[in-house]
């Protein structure tokens, strides 16, 4: 009898298994393997939460100027690498008033929620435009930085607040580097 118990638990206990492994998988999903930040799934739920509960909330948009070329030029090393730092300055820049998430390639997403933080845009442009150091090559890095309040839109939906960030991150590119519109 004890071997039919034993029998009847194994495909209970190998189920049971088999979902800690898919649930680790899925979130290791949401964060991106390189830079540790939030995959634009991960980021999106916790973004929309954000965005309802902080009336003062900004978005911003991060695409890296060039990017394609330090890939070319330096080998996609040199470009985790800006990668990998351009994460790390825009978290320590928002500290723990936000979340961040890499949307793909070189492009960069964030909620902050910090009035201190929404006003120092200046700042955050400053700390990505630094050179990054990679085998023994100074990297120039720029980055054109979109914003948009939410309370400047008529409804504040994360759809709408990206769209304006994008028409702003697109702006900046447009007056040359190193600009940030909001």
């Amino acid at each position: 009898m004890d071997t039919q118990l034993i029998a009847a638990g194994l495909p209970s206990l190998g189920w049971a298994v088999h979902g800690g492994l898919l649930l680790r998988r899925l979130a290791t999903a949401r964060r991106d393997p390189l830079t540790g930040l939030h995959t634009r799934a991960g980021w999106t739920i916790r973004a929309e939460h954000l965005l309802t509960k902080h009336p003062g909330a900004l978005v911003i948009l991060i695409d890296l100027d060039d990017f394609k070329a330090i890939n070319d030029t330096h080998g996609h090393a040199a470009g985790d690498t800006v990668l990998t730092t351009t994460a790390r300055r825009l978290s320590t820049w928002y500290g723990h008033h936000g979340i961040a998430a890499r949307l793909g390639g070189d492009e960069f997403a964030a909620i902050v929620t910090s009035p201190d933080h929404t006003a120092d845009l200046d700042a955050l442009r400053q700390v990505l435009a630094q050179p990054v150091e990679h085998d023994g090559h100074t990297l120039p890095v720029s980055a054109s930085v979109g914003s948009c309040h939410r309370t400047d839109l008529p409804a504040p939906s994360l759809t709408d607040a990206l769209s304006a960030a994008d028409a702003a991150m697109y702006a900046a590119k447009g007056h040359g580097r190193r600009n940030t519109h909001h």
